[in-house]
């Protein structure tokens, strides 16, 4: 710093110089008069922030986003805070030294007199700088808080989650499952399939969202919704497996030689079953099932999904109620007389049809509910809750509740993003239209066939993969107008038999696979109709379902041109008859891509 040479004003107040110093540095010594000493200390951070803001005035909410958590980022301001604390701190103590020695230079006091003045002075000066020290700490803190919580994200290592560390129960040593071939070693840590490479920014872009139930030690991923998007037309489309699915095809290498061809078991515990074989799938204990479930849900769908992002059911609601909670257009009332609460009660849970603002609780209950509905809705619910919550992101919000947020995500959020690439991902996001995001859940009787009693297992749903896999390779080449309609009628999930009465050879199962390409869940059973007096093409509803079911009625009216005919036959298990004629169409789906 320049030496003081300037003629100097007497008798200026030592706390005014370092209060004024407070407010930016050389603002003392402007008050002093020591102008030149002033400039120099206030030169190079008037300098450095015009810098600083010409960057800032380019950046989007959504590129600070993306800077928050990048390593390189967070140590910066870290060095940066604690360089401005030194520099701030040294200039407000030139400014009290150089005004205490002006004011004890020109008075006449009692040595007694000089004393108290010098006591009052200090505490003004350690006053001075314990403001300025605590804004300082503040941002300290607010980097620490996000360094930590961007580790606990990113790093799989982190042990930040609860329940992640090792459990006895599923330990390394676990048997394969009975329903694989006999292996005695495969040796160790192998491939579990080829490698897949990383985002490179213009190809399709998926990226798998678990839902993980934690409850009791264990994991279970009972929410898997496949987001994939086209980042050259902004069109996204979420591909939701049911947590019941089996028989789920494994792709070839070890994880057949463990399993066999299909998982038997439920798709919501493979996650644990990839976790414990380090001879299928590469990795630590933290990375291999997540791993394991990209691999196989991507080979179900004939894609490549390239990242995971996981949040834990206790953690989805504590984010939720950091963000000020969310409001959700109920479409259909959820009832549940036997809905579980902590401590192993059940109570009824309600919500009925309309708009609703849910606190994190109320949300995760509305998103997990099942008894009175299928899991089939509750997918639905679930793309439809996620969905509003990218719509009511407040950046205001997220930055009031920082330390709750902060705490809530580090506790219960984990993915394999790479930091350097989550910029580019939100500005990706920002580009997206969310009235534009399509749904597509694999639900029987299209997508699977659902078996309700099946020993040993249960419950289950068996995938129909070349149809699964059409419907995904086509996500983003169909007409969004077609596309949307087709997904009605699929939620709808009227059941149609389609019967031969031409006498044609497959025209039953050639009209059967057009009607599935329109939605509707049809199938072409071995049976010759009685055709009697039936000169065309007969449609045939059975005990209300066409008032049950309108938009396939009005599928099947627009398809063959003729009118639906009620019947009422309680021995009739299916919803629709299409028995064909001699002037029935001949449709045939186009070849899947």
């Amino acid at each position: 710093m320049p030496p003081v040479h300037e003629t100097l004003p007497r008798g200026r107040s030592p706390f005014a110089a370092a209060f004024l110093s407070l407010l930016f540095p050389g603002l003392g010594h402007a008050y002093l008069g020591a102008y030149r000493r002033g400039l120099g200390f206030g030169a190079p951070p008037l300098l450095l922030g015009a810098l600083i803001a010409g960057f800032a005035v380019r950046l989007s909410a959504v590129d600070l986003a993306g800077l928050a958590v990048q390593s390189w980022f967070l140590t910066a301001v870290f060095i940066g805070n604690l360089v401005a604390l030194v520099y701030r701190a040294y200039a407000i103590v030139d400014a009290w030294s150089i005004a205490r020695a002006l004011s004890g230079a020109s008075a006449l006091r009692t040595s007694a007199a000089l004393r108290q003045a010098g006591v009052a002075s200090l505490a003004s000066l350690v006053a001075v700088l314990v403001v300025m020290s605590g804004l300082h700490l503040a941002v300290a803190r607010y980097d620490s808080l996000l360094s930590d919580t961007a580790a606990c994200i990113f790093d799989p290592e982190s042990g930040c989650q609860p329940g992640s560390s090792p459990d006895p129960s599923d330990a390394e040593t676990d048997a394969p499952d009975s329903s694989a071939t006999p292996e005695p070693s495969i040796g160790p840590a192998v491939s579990g399939g080829p490698e897949i490479p990383p985002w490179n920014g213009k190809d399709r872009l998926n990226i798998l969202l678990i839902g993980a139930d934690e409850q009791g030690g264990g994991h279970n991923t009972d929410t898997m919704i496949t987001v994939s998007i086209d980042p050259q037309s902004g069109q996204v489309v979420m591909f939701t497996l049911p947590r019941d699915t089996v028989d789920v095809p494994l792709p070839p290498g070890p994880a057949r030689r463990v399993w066999g061809s299909v998982y038997a078991g439920k798709i919501n515990s493979f996650f644990v079953a990839a976790r414990n074989r380090s001879d299928v799938f590469p990795g630590t204990r933290a990375t291999r099932g997540y791993t394991g479930l990209k691999t196989v849900l991507g080979y179900l769908y004939g894609l490549d999904i390239q990242y995971y992002v996981e949040v834990n059911f206790d953690g989805f609601r504590k984010v939720v109620d950091a963000l000020g909670g969310v409001t959700i257009n109920v479409q259909v009332p959820v009832l549940d007389d036997n809905f579980p609460k902590p401590g192993s009660r059940r109570e009824r849970l309600f919500v009925p049809a309309g708009v609703q603002h849910m606190t994190g609780a109320e949300a995760l209950e509305y998103a997990r509910s099942r008894k009175s509905t299928s899991d089939f809705e509750r997918g639905a619910r679930q793309q439809r809750l996620l969905v509003s919550l990218r719509r009511q992101l407040d950046i205001s919000q997220v930055l009031k509740n920082i330390d709750s947020l902060s705490q809530a995500v580090g506790q219960s959020l984990r993915t394999d993003i790479p930091r350097e690439l989550v910029p580019q991902l939100l500005g990706l996001a920002e580009r997206i239209d969310t009235r534009s995001i399509r749904s597509v859940i694999f639900t029987p009787p299209l997508y699977q066939i659902e078996c309700f009693n099946c020993p040993p297992r249960g419950y289950i749903i068996q995938p129909r993969v070349a149809r699964i896999r059409a419907a995904v390779a086509e996500a983003f080449q169909i007409d969004p107008g077609f596309a949307e309609a087709r997904d009605a009628l699929a939620e709808e999930a009227a059941a149609v038999w389609v019967l031969n009465g031409s006498g044609r050879a497959g025209e039953a199962s050639r009209l059967s696979e057009y009607l599935s390409y329109l939605g509707i869940a049809a199938s072409a059973p071995n049976q010759k109709p009685d055709v009697t007096g039936l000169p065309a093409t007969t449609i045939r509803a059975y005990n209300g379902a066409e008032d049950k079911f309108p938009l396939t009625v009005a599928a099947l009216k627009l398809v063959f041109g003729v009118e639906v005919v009620p019947i009422a036959d309680t021995n009739v298990r299916v919803d629709f008859e299409v028995i064909t004629a001699s002037t029935t169409p001949q449709l045939t789906p186009p070849p899947a891509p």
